[in-house]
């Protein structure tokens, strides 16, 4: 089964994502790591692991914001997805990131989404080419 044709910008992606096996995440060209309501890595993606040099065996199951990459534990993004919760309010944001854990700085576009009637969230990791 091919993947829908999803980017990193379509528009109701989240939704998208959910519908996607987990054999078409691996065809996007975009980073994918979807986690639930405890922050537990569910969905990783095979351009993302391949790009942050983890495995998804090492990935699954794990805290994203601690475990997986604490890197991204503060306020720009574990922070944005924790209000969204608490305010039952819906998450669909973009911004320019540097990525600093187990590798030289990486700048990259991270697409933060989420949905109070979703089980899962998402970051989406758009690598930008020098």
């Amino acid at each position: 089964m091919t993947a829908p044709a999803l980017s990193f910008s379509t528009a109701d992606l989240l939704s998208q994502l959910d519908s996607c096996s987990p054999e078409q995440l691996d065809q996007l060209d975009f980073g994918v790591i979807g986690f639930d309501a405890d922050t537990k890595v569910q969905r990783y993606n095979a351009f993302e692991s391949q790009a942050a040099g983890l495995s998804p065996q090492r990935v699954i199951g794990q805290p994203l914001f601690t475990n997986v990459a604490p890197c991204l534990n503060n306020f720009m993004v574990a922070q944005r997805f924790e209000e969204a919760i608490d305010e039952g309010a819906a998450l669909d944001e973009t911004i320019d990131y540097v990525l600093t854990l187990r590798m030289r700085p990486t700048k990259v576009r991270l697409r933060m989404l989420a949905s109070p009637a979703g089980n899962t969230h998402y970051v989406l990791v758009q690598r930008q080419t020098r």
